[in-house]
This record gives structure tokens, C-alpha cells and sequence, in this order.
């Protein structure tokens, strides 16, 4: 169904081409000195302000959809409290959110949603509060309205989809050696070959099987935090030992190796070498503020914030 516009010279030679992709580009192909030059051209599109809410009742994803927002926002949504927010385990009925967007127009008609400006997100009674700021040097990120940034050291899950099947106990009845002992770790239940992300950026220690693990990734993260990925399918294409990971990126698969009753991941965090719970760590923000565009993100961050209280649910 798409429409291709093409010039001839007089021989039937293809001189130009043009391919509409969406209704802000176009692919523009044309002869110059025998040769074809391909480029694409935007058409310059009208940015206004927009404003939703929701309040959860069935997912995120649901409400998302049912208050406006395209798949894409709603995964940008839980982007930006991603550090805030426990995605998987900790939304409730009753939590709301909030959020000022750029929507793109072209001849009077609404063509694309653009970037989320604010938003605001209630989850279990608490408040969490975003501004999107770029400075002088092109720094982009979203900050709370005090100049912190969103962004943690660490990512609150290791998994995007996931339960919670057996959690951090100094006395678990294990269950396939019939013993009480130490879980010292989180078990995550999840299909085989869902895909297992860094949570912090860091180095690769180990990969391979040990103990019962099974399959296994142990990750560096400067001189105080460690993390351990246990019983994965498989490791990512690629992944070496003492080579750095980003935070997010995908480094292995659930699987069932080692002991195992079924495929999850078991997931370690350790702090100066002693194992902590992973669902109750604290991390620190990183990137703040530049101090030279503190005034510049104050003034932005308030007129957004009085933005938000007018918004209603």
C-alpha cells in the first residue's frame, strides 16, 4: 500500500524517487554525476504540550493504553522510575500517575507523540517526581525536582517480567537437599530464555558453572558491589571475562542448570563481600545537576511541577 513517486528522463533512466515511510519522512533518491545520493527529509512538525493520568486498576499497561499512551511511553514511563518503582512486584490498585508530553502535529493533525517532559508517579503512598533536562553540553537525563538524578547505580530487577519465587532467608528449607540453610538471594521464577540484565554497569569476574549454580555470571562494581547471576540457560553472545557491561545490558538467559527444581534466576547482591538483600538495597543516584545549570533546571522544574498539580485523575 505504500506509494512510490519516481521521475524518468527520456530514455526511462530512473532520475529520482521518493518513499513516504510515515507522515514525517520521506526517503529521497536522486541521480547526481551517475551516481544515486540517498537522503532522508523531515518534514518540520508542530510540538504542543500535552497531559494525561491514570490511576492503576488492572497494569500499567492497560491503564497506559486507556489514558492515551502509545506502548512506547508507557515503556519510557517505567524508564524513568524504573529506580523508584518496583515494575514487577511492587504495584498496587490505587497507584496514579501523572505526565506533561510533547504531541507532534503536522497540517492541524496529531502524527506522533514526542519525549515525556514530567511526570509523576504515587506507588503504595509515596511520590516520585520526574523533570527531563538537557544543559549547555547536551547532558539529557530526568531529575527529581531537587536536581538528583532518576538514574540509580544499580536497576531494582535483574529480569523486565518476572515473580518473586523463594527471597532472601538466613533459614530456607532447600528444596532438593532437604536441608535448612542460608538463601542468600533472591529467586526469580521466569520462562527459559528470558533474557537476564546487568543491573549495575561493572566488569565480568566469572562466567561458567560453579557449584550449584549451574551456569553463572559474577559481575564487579568498583571497589564495593558484587552481583551474581545463577542458573542461566546460557551466557550472551560475546561476554568475556574482565570485559566491562552496561547497566541493562543483557548478559545471559533463565534457565535450570545446576540445582534446580525449574527455570528462574537466582540473583546475588553483595556489599563489601557480604551478601545483602537485593529487594531492599539502597542505591545511590549518580549524575546530578550540573552546579552551572542548577538555576537553568529550577526554573524549568517548577513551572513543570505546578504543571503537574493541575492535573487531574
Amino acid at each position: 500500500g505504500q506509494k512510490l513517486r519516481g521521475r524518468l528522463d527520456g530514455d526511462g533512466g530512473l532520475l529520482e524517487l521518493q518513499l513516504e515511510l510515515d507522515r514525517k519522512t520521506r526517503v529521497h533518491v536522486e541521480l547526481r554525476d551517475d551516481d544515486y545520493q540517498i537522503h532522508t527529509v523531515d518534514r518540520p512538525v508542530e510540538k504542543r504540550l500535552a497531559q494525561t493520568s491514570a490511576v492503576i486498576q488492572s497494569s500499567l499497561f492497560v491503564d497506559g493504553q486507556g489514558a492515551g499512551l502509545s506502548d512506547a511511553q508507557i515503556m519510557e514511563l517505567a524508564a524513568i522510575f524504573g529506580w523508584d518503582v518496583d515494575f514487577v512486584l511492587g504495584l498496587r490498585p490505587g497507584d496514579r500517575f501523572s505526565l506533561i508530553y510533547e504531541a507532534e502535529y503536522l497540517d492541524r493533525e496529531k502524527v506522533d507523540d514526542g519525549a515525556i517532559l514530567a511526570a509523576e508517579f504515587v506507588n503504595q503512598g509515596r511520590r516520585y517526581r520526574a523533570v527531563r533536562f538537557e544543559d549547555d553540553d547536551g547532558t539529557l537525563g530526568y531529575y527529581a525536582p531537587d536536581g538528583t538524578s532518576k538514574k540509580q547505580e544499580f536497576l531494582r530487577s535483574p529480569l523486565k517480567l518476572a515473580r518473586v519465587s523463594s527471597g532472601f532467608s538466613l533459614s530456607r528449607a532447600h528444596p532438593i537437599l532437604n536441608t535448612r540453610r542460608a538463601h542468600k538471594g533472591v529467586d526469580y521464577s521466569a520462562p527459559t530464555g528470558t533474557p537476564v540484565k546487568a543491573t549495575g554497569a561493572g566488569l565480568v569476574t566469572f562466567s561458567g558453572q560453579k557449584n550449584g549454580y549451574g551456569n553463572v555470571i559474577e559481575l564487579q562494581h568498583g571497589e564495593k558491589y558484587t552481583t551474581l547471576y545463577g542458573h542461566l540457560s546460557r551466557f550472551a553472545d560475546g561476554l568475556r571475562v574482565g570485559e566491562p557491561v552496561k547497566q541493562g545490558q543483557v548478559i545471559g538467559y533463565v534457565g535450570s542448570t545446576g540445582l534446580s527444581t525449574g527455570p528462574h534466576l537466582d540473583f546475588r547482591f553483595y556489599r563489601n563481600g557480604y551478601a545483602v538483600d537485593p529487594l531492599k538495597v539502597e542505591a545511590p543516584p549518580v549524575n546530578p545537576v550540573a552546579p552551572e545549570a542548577m538555576e537553568q533546571f529550577m526554573k524549568s522544574a517548577k513551572g513543570y511541577m505546578t504543571l503537574l498539580e493541575t492535573i487531574g485523575y
